[in-house]
Order: C-alpha cells, then sequence, then structure tokens
C-alpha cells in the first residue's frame, strides 16, 4: 500500500531549491504576511500534479498526513490526490453519495483546521469538492464559512460558487459577494471581483451589471477592477470612475456612450 510519505519522497525528488526561495517570496510567507510561516521545497504545479496523479488512490488516511504537512507542496498534493477521489466517486457509471459525503466531511474538516491556508490551495479544491457537491444540495455551509475571521474559510465560500457558475447559477455567488464587500483582506476581494467577472461571462452579463449598478459605489477597487476587466472599455471606465457616494449612473453613462 503507498503511503504519505511515498507522494513526498516522490516531491522531493523533484524539488529545485531555488524554486523553493521563489516561491516562499511568491507566496508571501514573511512575518505578517498571509502565507506568514508556509514552507516550500520548490516543487512547481505542474509537478506536483504529475506526482499527485500517480498515488490517485491514496488512502484517505494518508492524504490526511499529507494535509497536516508543514510543507505547501504536500498539501498541494493532497488536495489533488481529493479531488481525484470525489471525481471518480461523482462520475456517472460509478457515482457514490456515501463516498461523496465522506470526503466532503474530510474536506472541510480541514479547511476548518487551518490546512487548506493559501490562495492555491483554496483555489485549486473548493470548487472540485465542496462547490461541485452543493450544486444541488443547501447552501448553508457557505454562510457559515462566509462569516468565518479566518481569510482562508471565507475564501473557501467563494471559490466553491465557481461549481454553481460552470452550471448557469450566480445566486449564491451574488448573495456572497454583496455580503463581502467591506471584507479587508486584498485576496478576498480579489476572490469576489474574480467570481463577479464569471458570473457575466458564463452565467448573464446582466446580472454582474445590475450587481455593479446596486453596488460599484461600495466596491473596494480591487473588487471592481476584477469584476469589470472582461466588460468592454466604456461601460468598464464607466463604473470604475463612479463616485463612492453614488450609485447606478455608470450603466446610463455606458448606454449612452455605446447608443
Amino acid at each position: 500500500m503507498t503511503s504519505a510519505a511515498d507522494v513526498q519522497q516522490a516531491l522531493a525528488a523533484v524539488a529545485d531549491p531555488d524554486d523553493a526561495v521563489f516561491l516562499q517570496r511568491f507566496f508571501k510567507t514573511g512575518p505578517g504576511e498571509y502565507g506568514e510561516g508556509d514552507v516550500f521545497i520548490g516543487v512547481r504545479v505542474p509537478q506536483t500534479r504529475t506526482v499527485a496523479k500517480r498515488f490517485a488512490g491514496l488512502p484517505l488516511p494518508e492524504v490526511r498526513l499529507l494535509l497536516d504537512s508543514p510543507v505547501h507542496e504536500h498539501r498541494l498534493a493532497g488536495l489533488v490526490i481529493l479531488n481525484a477521489a470525489f471525481a471518480r466517486a461523482s462520475s456517472a457509471r460509478h457515482r457514490d453519495d456515501s463516498e461523496r459525503s465522506r470526503l466532503v466531511d474530510f474536506y472541510v474538516e480541514a479547511v476548518r483546521d487551518g490546512r487548506v491556508n493559501n490562495w492555491d490551495l483554496v483555489d485549486s479544491s473548493a470548487e472540485y469538492v465542496l462547490g461541485a457537491y452543493l450544486v444541488d444540495r443547501p447552501r448553508d455551509l457557505l454562510d457559515e464559512l462566509a462569516s468565518s475571521p479566518v481569510l482562508w474559510e471565507r475564501r473557501v465560500a467563494v471559490l466553491s460558487t465557481f461549481a454553481f457558475l460552470k452550471v448557469g447559477d450566480a445566486s449564491t455567488t451574488l448573495a456572497l459577494a454583496a455580503r463581502l464587500l467591506d471584507d479587508p483582506e486584498d485576496l478576498m476581494h480579489k476572490a469576489v471581483g474574480w467570481m463577479l467577472r464569471e458570473t457575466g461571462k458564463r452565467v448573464d452579463r446582466e446580472l454582474l451589471l445590475g450587481f455593479l449598478d446596486d453596488h460599484a459605489a461600495r466596491m473596494p477597487r480591487t473588487m471592481l477592477a476584477y469584476a469589470t476587466e472582461h466588460l468592454d472599455a466604456d461601460t468598464r471606465a464607466a463604473y470604475r470612475a463612479v463616485p463612492r457616494e453614488r450609485r447606478g449612473a455608470a450603466r446610463s453613462g455606458s448606454a449612452v456612450a455605446e447608443s
């Protein structure tokens, strides 16, 4: 039987010390930064995914050992393996709802235990496990996570909604975005803005514009920039120019510009 130690050894075999130095900086691991204390051994994401693919059947207790590791690449490999397990349990031919539930419980426990604790770890797992599971289920858990004082739990809530957007449902994305307008973290501004952008691209441009009409004046600048970056230049500029005390003016202005 393969083990977490086997995965760790395979990752060590492709690690590059120079990449470790770069990744420590890129993921902001210094004192007071969002990734403070995270440890990298220097394995790039494509290599990590290649290694994880070799251990797709790793037992869940061994996956937990990877997630408990202080090494970032170990945790990412564990999440990639978990994604694959959830996809297998969700396949049309071999769907296993009991296993899907078990895997989601495992994932949520890892999130709440602080094991999914950097933006790439969240972004590479939330939609594929928790989001995919909740597509046709009540989503109260996302409300709980969005209310958490922990940045990564709030980001899991928002990124999970990507799964809903991919099937044409923007309701939860928009509800969470409205709740998180005053979030203090730039990484949340980016996440919310990204999901708003995807709302306009994948679901309905009018839904995005309606949200911007209501909230552009309150949106942090980074969130607004991400949300509008795919719009035409005149509409994008009009929303970004909305004074913070005004609401709803950009759309009428852009309509004039487009007429």
